[in-house]
C-alpha cells in the first residue's frame, strides 16, 4: 500500500519533467544562439556534401539530414519568441516575406498549423520515399503520390485562408535574427540591469536621462550613404502585411490552382509510365502545366494590376523570380534527365577524375547523381 502511495505521489513530478526539460533546452538555445547556428550549419553542410556515400545505408544519411532540418525548424520558433521580447530598437527590420508570413501565422492558428505540417512533410518526404522503396516500386510511387496529394491539399487550404492570395515559399517566417543580439540581451538580463549607454553597442545610441528616449549615434563619415539608405522607407515598408500580395481571381486563381496541382499530376503520370523512364509524356505534361500556369499568372497581373508587372510588390516579384528559377529543375527530372542530363553529368565527372580538388567536386556530383537517378523528391521544388 505504501509503495502504491509513493508511486502515486511521484506521477505528477514525472509528468512535469518533460516541460521543464523543454524550457531548459529553449533557454540554452537562446543563450547560445551563435554556437547552435554554427552547429546546424556544419551538420547541414555535411549532409549536403556526402549525400550518396551511405548508399548501403542511405536511410541513415537522410535521417540525419531530416533531423537537422526539423530541429532547425524548432529552433526557429524558439528564436522567434526570444526576439519578440527584445526592445523594438534592437530588432532588425524584417523582410517583406517575414512580415507577410508572420501576419498570417499570428492571425490564424489554422494557417500556422497547416504551414507547419507542409514544412515538415517537405523535410521528411525523401525519407518516406526511401523507406517505401524498400517495399517495391509500386509502394514507392503510391507514397510519392500520397505525399504530393497531402501537400497540394495543404496549399489549397492556405490559398483559401489567405483569401485567394498567391502562395509564398516557404509558408513560415524564415530565421532573420543575429544570434549575438540575443546573447547580448540575455547577458544584460543576467546582470540585472541595462547596459550603460557608454558601454552599449553603437546601434542602441544614447538614452536621454529625463525622457528615456534613445537617439541613434552618428555613423562613420565613410558610411553615411549606407546609413541614410537604410533609413529610407519604400512603398512596401508602409503597406499592411496582407497588402504585400494582391488577391487573385479568374485566370489568376486558375493559374495558382494549376501551379499547386502540377506536382500531383506529374507524380501520377510518372506512376503510370514508371516502366519507361525515358518516356517524354510525363515530362512534357508536367512542364507544360507549370509553364502555362506561370504565363497565365503573368497575363493576369498585366491585365488586372495598374502598371502591369511593374506594379507588382517586391514580395510578388521575388516569388515570381523563385518560380522562374524553379523551372530549371526540369532539366533534372524524368526523360530530360534520363536522355540528356545524365550523360552530360557523367562526361563531366569523367573529366574531373584524378585532378586535385576537382576530383572531390566530381565525387560530390556522382553522389547526387545517385539520388537524382533513384528517387523522385531530390529534384522536387514544391
Amino acid at each position: 500500500m505504501d509503495f502504491y502511495k509513493q508511486a502515486q505521489s511521484r506521477v505528477p513530478k514525472a509528468i512535469s519533467l518533460p516541460p521543464e526539460w523543454l524550457n531548459m533546452y529553449g533557454e540554452f538555445v537562446t543563450k547560445n544562439a551563435s554556437a547552435v547556428s554554427q552547429i546546424e550549419s556544419g551538420l547541414r553542410s555535411l549532409t549536403y556534401i556526402i549525400p550518396g556515400r551511405f548508399r548501403e545505408s542511405e536511410i541513415a544519411s537522410e535521417s540525419l539530414h531530416t533531423g537537422v532540418q526539423l530541429l532547425s525548424l524548432y529552433h526557429d520558433s524558439l528564436l522567434a519568441k526570444a526576439i519578440s521580447r527584445l526592445p523594438s530598437l534592437q530588432r532588425a527590420q524584417p523582410s517583406a516575406h517575414n512580415r507577410y508570413t508572420k501576419f498570417w501565422t499570428t492571425k490564424s492558428s489554422i494557417y500556422k498549423r497547416i504551414a507547419l505540417t507542409l514544412q515538415m512533410i517537405q523535410y521528411t518526404e525523401l525519407l518516406w520515399e526511401m523507406a517505401a522503396k524498400r517495399r517495391g516500386e509500386k509502394v514507392r510511387w503510391r507514397v510519392v503520390v500520397l505525399l504530393e496529394g497531402i501537400k497540394a491539399l495543404c496549399r489549397l487550404l492556405l490559398l483559401r485562408l489567405t483569401n485567394s492570395r498567391p502562395l509564398v515559399s516557404p509558408p513560415l517566417p524564415e530565421r532573420e535574427v543575429d544570434p549575438r543580439t540575443l546573447e547580448e540581451n540575455d547577458k544584460s538580463a543576467r546582470d540585472g540591469m541595462e547596459t550603460p549607454p557608454s558601454e552599449g553597442s553603437v546601434e542602441l545610441g544614447w538614452t536621454m536621462p529625463r525622457t528615456g528616449l534613445s537617439l541613434p549615434t552618428l555613423p562613420d563619415s565613410s558610411d553615411i550613404s549606407t546609413f541614410l539608405l537604410s533609413k529610407v522607407l519604400t512603398a512596401d515598408d508602409i503597406k499592411p502585411p496582407k497588402a504585400l500580395l494582391h488577391r487573385v481571381s479568374g485566370q489568376g486563381q486558375l493559374a495558382e490552382v494549376l501551379f499547386i496541382l502540377r506536382p500531383v499530376i506529374y507524380a501520377l503520370a510518372m506512376q503510370k509510365w514508371s516502366g519507361g523512364r525515358k518516356s517524354w509524356r510525363p515530362w512534357l505534361l508536367g512542364i507544360s502545366i507549370e509553364y502555362g500556369a506561370r504565363q497565365l499568372a503573368k497575363k493576369d497581373f498585366q491585365e488586372r494590376i495598374a502598371g502591369g508587372l511593374r506594379g507588382l510588390t517586391g514580395l510578388e516579384r521575388e516569388e515570381l523570380r523563385k518560380r522562374g528559377w524553379a523551372l530549371g529543375w526540369w532539366a533534372m527530372r524524368g526523360a530530360f534527365y534520363e536522355n540528356i542530363t545524365k550523360a552530360w553529368l557523367r562526361s563531366v565527372t569523367r573529366k574531373l577524375r584524378n585532378k586535385p580538388l576537382l576530383d572531390m567536386v566530381g565525387g560530390v556530383i556522382e553522389d547526387y547523381e545517385y539520388l537524382w537517378d533513384q528517387y523522385y523528391f531530390p529534384s522536387a521544388t514544391l
